[in-house]
């Protein structure tokens, strides 16, 4: 059985992904989406970068990365000669797995192979000489996940196999050059406990359960399979706000599904997890299973009406910190027109143009409600606004004009639906999105294809996209108010 440590970082992040991904059915995988290519490319980007100003002087073994054994066995020759820097280098390592056996009274054999960035040969004793070697992960994160810590662990026994010495330390670079170093008296027991239970779950096939959590799920190409499977349980994981530890706690009273969930008595769990929150968790199923929306209890200020209503909201591409789309629809009720304004950056530089632009459009409708749905657009107004000099005055008088819709959603209303996303609650509603694949990750990816290719087809889809969402918040605006007023 071979354990490489993509798989191993699978089964830390999605223990159901690692094993769908080593007995799982090809056909029931959907293709990989462009945004994971995306991240692929930044990522790479990312460990050149970080080579080209920290490692220029490297050398990277010549077998072909198929043949891992083979470029494992480079990779420790090139240990063996004292190379100060190797790139791509291959740790390769076999044991008897202390299991069950198989068909012919054999222990099955466990292969490890790890695949760390660099190996950077340092001062130390190893069995080649006065010299050690440090696994080196670069990674495009912010922060140095647990995940990553495995991996870094994973490395360094592997390491310790050939050098014959654990390294004295394991480095982590991650995003803007930042350096961390794991402790491995701490992380090497986890990675030993992590790799016992990926080995128990797909040697013995079990197949762990289904639990979706959108924002993990949503880019992994087994979700279609995973959401099909959790919609016929009726998996609580589908109810908005059941989290892995909230699960765990109605399962120990015996609520396995929504429906049940429904019929929950609050008292039953409120010990375990509080009993508003578990008020909520019995409304959120009751509306799910009757297919209706609830109020809470709280009392719910009305929306602010005017005769003229702006629907905001903003296309971002993290990675270079730029909001390329400001997209605006203006709505006159008592004209009954209707207009959407795409203030697009056709390069990063710019950003400060449309703002303007923006900013122009605002100041025509002062009294204007500007409807959105998230605090993402309030915080552009204010980074943005002092990046480009805007006075605080003209700042503040435009956060006062929004009103986020997503935190009043969220504070007043129960809806029958499973995420709280615009995408989510508009669909409910009957509203469709023109290019159905469409979201916010496909629009990154689109400018950046804009961007390589000058293909002005993806500026249009990006305009088509954004128009969209500024049109599913009125939607929900509308809806909301009538909803209220009854």
């Amino acid at each position: 059985m071979l354990v490489t440590d993509t798989l191993l970082l699978d089964f830390k992040r999605c223990q159901r992904r690692a094993y769908l991904n080593t007995h799982g059915s090809s056909e029931e995988r959907r293709p990989e989406r462009d945004f994971l290519l995306k991240l692929r490319q930044e990522s790479q980007r990312h460990i050149q970068e970080v080579l080209e100003e920290q490692f220029p002087h490297y050398r990277e073994p010549e077998t072909p990365t198929h043949l891992g054994q083979e470029r494992a066995q480079e990779t420790k020759s090139l240990m063996a000669q004292g190379v100060d820097c190797i790139y791509r280098g291959y740790l390769y390592h076999s044991l008897p797995v202390n299991l069950n056996t198989d068909h012919n009274g054999n222990l099955p054999v466990l292969e490890l192979l790890g695949h760390p960035h660099l190996l950077v040969k340092v001062a130390g004793e190893s069995r080649w000489g006065p010299w050690q070697y440090r696994p080196v992960s670069i990674q495009l994160g912010r922060r140095p996940k647990p995940e990553y810590k495995i991996l870094a662990a994973f490395y360094a026994q592997l390491l310790a196999v050939h050098q014959g010495s654990l390294p004295r330390w394991v480095e982590i670079i991650l995003r803007r050059g930042n350096s961390y170093s794991v402790d491995l008296w701490e992380w090497l027991p986890r990675f030993h406990q992590t790799l016992a239970d990926c080995v128990q779950t797909l040697i013995h096939q079990r197949e762990p359960e289904v639990f979706i959590s959108r924002q993990r799920c949503n880019l992994c190409h087994w979700y279609d399979h995973c959401y099909a499977i959790a919609q016929e349980q009726q998996h609580l994981s589908l109810v908005p706000g059941v989290t892995p530890s909230r699960y765990e706690s109605l399962q120990m009273v015996g609520v396995l599904t929504i429906d049940s969930l429904a019929r929950l008595q609050a008292a039953q769990v409120g010990e375990l997890m509080g009993s508003t929150i578990a008020r909520q968790l019995q409304q959120q199923a009751l509306a799910l299973v009757e297919k209706r929306p609830l109020l809470k209890t709280t009392v719910a200020a009305p929306l602010p009406q005017a005769t003229v209503e702006l629907y905001f909201d903003i296309e971002a591409e993290p990675e270079r910190n730029l909001d390329y789309l400001l997209g605006v629809v203006v709505v006159n009720r008592e004209e009954k027109t209707e207009k959407f304004y795409g203030f697009l950056a056709h390069n990063p530089e710019e950003e400060g143009i449309i703002w303007q632009e923006f900013i122009d459009l605002i100041q025509s409708y002062p009294d204007a409600p500007i409807y959105h749905f998230s605090e993402y657009e309030r915080e552009t107004i204010k980074r943005l606004g002092k990046l480009y000099g805007t006075p605080p005055k003209l700042r503040e008088q435009m956060l006062d004009q929004c009103v986020d819709l997503h935190h009043y959603v969220t504070n007043h209303v129960i809806c029958p639906v499973e995420s709280y996303s615009l995408k989510s609650l508009a669909s409910w509603l009957g509203f469709q999105w023109r290019d159905a694949q469409a979201s916010g990750d496909q629009s990154v990816c689109w400018y950046d294809n804009w961007l390589t290719s000058g293909d002005r087809q993806f500026l249009e889809l990006i305009l088509r996209y954004n128009e969209d969402d500024c049109r599913a918040t009125w939607i929900l605006k509308d809806w909301l108010s009538q909803f209220l007023a009854a």
